[in-house]
């Protein structure tokens, strides 16, 4: 009799997902619909917003990675004003590039950016592809960005999770413990909380709710949609 080959990692993926399960359907429900009800009222308006263009998608989270949305802006259309598609970058000298995304800093995401221009024109004919594995297979596209390209550019009900999307999750879901050892749990819940159909608007509105309102410092507890529902908010406060 063949013996049944294990899956590395099922038990704790069992664990994980059974956070998720006990979480009240009432509470999930809440937390949906607060959510994008804010983000209807509050959301940015941001250029990357506009398009579904994958490259432009792929060009603004790159830009977004460790830089604030409002020094990104003007350099966002002055990239893609020189860069206006996948094979114009590709084509470009790395240092000319670079050169571009000054003063943007952090100077190994424009060699990135034009490494994986140049392997999309090569391995799929200067498209981006919207399979998580496929994205993922291109040198310098992690898991955030993958699920980013696919929310955001394919309109896919693909999990994400930055420092925003942590910080909001593991407050109100989670409320103890260190935030960067539960990565893997935040990961699920970023995926099993998605509204089916609705990964676009409800990713952007993560994003923006931890950036205006579940901030890092001094969030804004008193004013916070979702006071009723966080772990983290002591019962005074709420």
């Amino acid at each position: 009799m063949a013996k049944i080959k294990k899956t590395p990692g099922t038990k704790k993926s069992r664990a994980y997902a059974k956070v998720v399960q006990d979480i009240p359907k009432t509470k999930k429900a809440k937390f949906q619909k607060r959510l994008l009800e804010w983000y209807g009222e509050f959301g940015r308006d941001l250029p990357w917003r506009r398009t579904s263009d994958p490259y432009k998608i792929l060009v603004s989270e790159v830009m977004l990675q460790q830089t604030q949305v409002d020094r990104v802006i003007p350099k966002f259309h002055e990239f893609l004003g020189k860069y206006p598609t996948l094979h114009d970058l590709a084509g470009a000298h790395p240092d000319d590039v670079r050169k571009t995304w000054y003063p943007l800093g952090y100077n190994i995401r424009p060699y990135r950016l034009h490494g994986i221009a140049c392997e999309a024109v090569e391995r799929y004919g200067g498209a981006i592809p919207s399979k998580a594995e496929e994205l993922l297979s291109l040198k310098g596209i992690g898991r955030y960005t993958a699920g980013a390209i696919r929310s955001f550019a394919f309109n896919k009900d693909a999990p994400i999770l930055d420092t925003n999307v942590i910080r909001v999750l593991h407050r109100i879901f989670i409320g103890k413990g260190d935030p960067k050892k539960q990565k893997t749990q935040l990961w699920v819940l970023s995926e099993k909380l998605i509204p089916r159909g609705k990964g676009y608007d409800f990713n952007q509105a993560l994003m923006d709710f931890g950036a205006m309102v579940c901030t890092a410092r001094k969030p804004l507890c008193l004013l916070c949609p979702m006071r009723s529902l966080c772990l983290t908010v002591s019962s005074d406060e709420k």
